[in-house]
Order: structure tokens, then sequence, then C-alpha cells
């Protein structure tokens, strides 16, 4: 129960939001990336979630199927680390996937996603649950 299997994966690489919850904390939505290493994120350092995290490292990211397709989710609970290294780069990425970039709003709000610190969050998947009806 804590192996992500190529269904999960498949669902996890489409530009879907996921629902972070940390200890402490409300579920969030979130853009993310599922890597080798883990289910990645982007985050301002001092944001609560990172301080949560920071205090107690569990989360848990739960993704869904969008409404108009067959009932389907995973979710991956976790111990998340704070990583240095590597959160602009994701935050390029995850904005490519998620808006269009030639949209020169979306283009600006990446700009200002980039001109502030960023950590990248690494939630190591320990248990995995799905669904699919």
């Amino acid at each position: 129960m804590n192996a992500l299997t190529s269904e999960d994966l498949e669902l996890l690489h489409r530009p879907l939001h996921g629902f972070l919850t940390v200890a402490g904390g409300r579920p969030r939505p979130v853009w993310f990336e599922a890597s080798a290493d883990g289910i990645e994120l982007f985050s301002e350092p001092d944001a609560p979630k990172v301080r949560r995290l920071r205090r107690d490292p569990r989360a848990s990211l739960v993704v869904a199927a969008p409404v108009g397709e067959r009932e389907r989710w995973v979710s991956v609970a976790g111990r998340v680390t704070v990583e240095p290294d590597g959160a602009h780069d994701l935050a390029a990425r995850s904005a490519a996937r998620y808006w269009d970039l030639d949209d020169p709003a979306r283009a600006a709000d990446l700009a200002g996603i980039l001109a502030v610190d960023q950590v990248r969050l690494v939630l190591h998947p320990e248990t995995v649950h799905r669904y699919a009806y």
C-alpha cells in the first residue's frame, strides 16, 4: 500500500489540483508534480504550511479525477522534507503545466512567483490509497 502504481502515476501526471493537508492545518488546493523522489510542491518558506511541516512533517495529498469522468482518486500520505533547491524550476514547470504562459497575465503571474524565495516540498509516500469506480 505504499507504492504508486502506473495507474496512480497516470492520474498524478495530469494537470489536476491536489488537496494537501498538513498536521494541524486545513486542506489546501495545490499544484504538484509526481517524480522519482515523491510528490513535489513549492511554497514560500514562511507560509503557514511550511512552518507546520517544519514542526511536524506529516502530510497527505488527495487527487481526484474531474467531474464528467469515472470516479477515481489517489491519496498519498507520508513525511515531507523541505528542500532549499529546485523550487523555482518546479514552479516554472508547474506553471507551464497548469497555465497558458503565452497569456501575458499568466506569464506575469509566473514572474511574480519566481521573484520571491521558494522552497521545494517533497512528500515521500508511506501510504497510498486509491479508489476507482
